[in-house]
């Protein structure tokens, strides 16, 4: 079993394997490019969602891209621009935008949902994390009445396939369970078993507990390549110098592509740029998270703060804050909230999701190595998904009987 292993990436994906692997009985490092859980992880919307078993790459999704070239305002934008990787991506994509294999993605996104529902709330028990820890579900709500219609197709499938319905409410029910929204609204759909935490508490305290526990984080700390020697992975070159290792894994987010030539195999992960805006919370604030589809905003009441966010942006690697972008956000949540925002405003934040074009993440060993593994593209679910991602990389690490299939996640997947 191997004794000393490195994670390279201090996201909430990194934090997840270090945790399992250091309860495994490995020695971790932690290399991290920034600081630890700067990226993607640091300011998402922090929500906890196995009502998000559906990919982004559904009947519909194309359309909204191809319009999205035209409408430089649209929540979903594709900017245009020459990139043959990401034109790639999207013809793979576009090729799964039908129902069939939707719901085969579905199928390999719930078991890791579930998977880590339930060890979040092991971890929020057995580690006290200071996270803001909440189960107070989700409500998707709708101003217009077709699209609130519309959705209960969706509703029916999801209780059908996946055993998730949702609890329908209509008309002035929805501002009865939800006193924060205007009146008039057409109605909601809420999913009791979503919870939510606050992202860059869960990632410091964390950090914490395991630096406590004997586990070693190196921040600023890019890594230039991998120690290779009779075929087998033996550490890591980096800025500050040879890191050794008897396993590797790679859990970099967006960064995890350029990797692709060490792994061994094609890792066709985009930049999914999105955007949130913190604040204090409204005199009058939601009591839960909700999320409106028809704009695409989804809003999180934390018990310190509130977070506007969403938007998913095709943009390349632009980390610039978009005032037009920012702006969506609060023009997204004024015709649901009585109070959409509030000042000051405390954080205008952006990060790149780690976008695959099957919506299913990559987890698992890597074709170059025995001991080389990879934990990244986990799309818009990292922070839903991180758990069971990182007690199924220690399995396999370890050589463990994995507690879920690893087969759906599997880099060669890729080299079909």
């Amino acid at each position: 079993m191997p004794q000393e292993v490195i994670v390279v990436g201090g996201g909430v994906i990194g934090l997840a394997c270090a945790h399992y692997l250091e309860r495994a009985g490995c020695r971790v490092t932690v290399l991290e490019r920034e600081a630890i859980g700067a990226g993607c992880s640091h300011a998402n919307c922090g929500l906890i969602c196995p009502s998000h078993v559906l990919p982004l790459a559904e009947p519909g999704a194309l359309r909204q891209a191809v319009q999205s070239l035209f409408q430089p305002e649209a929540p979903f934008r594709v900017k245009p621009r020459i990139d043959l990787a990401l034109w790639r991506w999207f013809w793979h994509f576009a090729r799964r935008c039908n129902t069939r294999d939707m719901l085969a993605a579905g199928r390999a996104i719930q078991p890791l949902l579930e998977s880590s529902l339930e060890l979040y709330r092991q971890l929020m028990e057995q580690e006290h994390l200071d996270c803001e820890w909440e189960q107070q579900g989700l409500l998707f709500v709708y101003r217009q009445a077709t699209a609130f219609a519309a959705y209960a197709e969706t509703d029916r499938l999801l209780a059908e396939t996946f055993h998730l319905p949702a609890q329908r409410l209509e008309g002035d029910a929805v501002r009865e369970f939800e006193p924060a929204l205007k009146p008039g609204l057409a109605g909601g759909w809420y999913f009791a078993h979503d919870a939510q935490v606050r992202p860059d508490q869960l990632l410091s305290t964390w950090h914490r507990r395991l630096a406590d526990r004997g586990v070693t984080f190196l921040e600023h700390s890019p890594c230039d390549g991998l120690m290779r020697r009779n075929g087998q992975v033996r550490g890591v070159h980096t800025h500050r110098g040879d890191v050794a290792a008897d396993a590797v894994v790679i859990a970099a987010g967006v960064w995890t592509s350029a990797w692709a030539e060490a792994l061994g195999g094609s890792v066709p992960i985009q930049p999914g740029k999105g955007y949130s805006l913190t604040m204090p919370r409204p005199a009058i604030c939601p009591r839960r998270p909700l999320i409106f589809p028809e704009t695409r905003v989804a809003v999180t009441p934390f018990r310190s703060t509130y977070r506007l966010g969403s938007i998913m942006e095709f943009a390349g690697y632009d980390a610039s804050i978009s005032p037009k972008r920012i702006r969506l956000l609060t023009k997204g949540a004024e015709p649901f909230l009585q109070q959409p925002t509030a000042a000051p405003v405390l954080e205008r934040w952006t990060g790149f999701r780690p976008m695959t074009w099957d919506s299913i993440p990559i987890i698992g060993r890597a074709p170059a190595a025995q001991n080389l593994f990879v934990a990244a593209g986990h799309n818009m679910l990292g922070l839903s998904m991180a758990p069971a991602t990182g007690r199924l990389i220690a399995e396999l690490v370890t050589e463990q009987t994995p507690h879920l299939d690893p087969a759906p996640y599997a880099l060669q997947r890729f080299a079909r």
